[in-house]
């Protein structure tokens, strides 16, 4: 079994990526309103911030800053991925190694984590996050893409509104695996 190591530093910054296990769903989006309440409800009992976040269909990605003193991240993303997978039919196909542990099948068990390391590194994780719906060919400029933190940061004067250009007749593919 692969050794996971994570870099848990109080009161640090982190960037995720959190997927579904089945990436063709589109569970995050469908079932947005489930998505924000695990989140709310697990930032009322341990708090932290959400500098930036955007919602895919089937994978999150997401730069929190956890409070002085806390680096526990890892039980926050287990309540959020409890908490949602409670909030929705039992309809998914469960592996056996899940269901013997009594798991549901709807997230991937890991999630990639990196610690932000300084304010240039913030910036640009935070760009990536806003970017990504385009990225995906979800749509072809940032604004339109509802379930994002860009919105917020408009609205902060962080970002114009036209951040990100339009990518309708661009061609690029961002470098992303077929």
């Amino acid at each position: 079994m692969t050794a996971y190591r994570r870099n848990f530093v109080p009161g640090g910054c982190f960037f995720f990526t959190v997927n579904l296990a089945e990436r063709k769903l589109a569970l995050l989006t469908d079932h947005i309103e489930v998505l924000r309440k695990a989140f709310r409800e697990t930032r009322q009992r341990h708090p932290f911030t959400i500098d930036a976040i955007v919602v895919l269909p089937d994978h999150l990605h997401a730069v929190w800053t956890l409070p002085e003193g806390d680096a526990d991240f890892a039980m926050r993303w287990q309540l959020i991925k409890s908490t949602f997978s409670r909030g929705l039919p039992r309809n998914e196909r469960i592996s056996q190694s899940r269901s013997a542990r009594g798991e549901r099948g709807i997230w991937q068990r890991r999630y990639w984590e990196h610690t932000i390391r300084d304010d240039i590194d913030f910036a640009r994780h935070i760009d990536y996050v806003h970017i990504n719906p385009v990225k995906h060919g979800l749509v072809n400029r940032v604004r339109d893409w509802a379930p994002s933190s860009f919105h917020r940061h408009v609205r902060l004067g962080n970002y114009p509104d036209d951040w990100g250009g339009d990518q309708s007749d661009d061609g690029r593919d961002y470098g992303e695996r077929g």
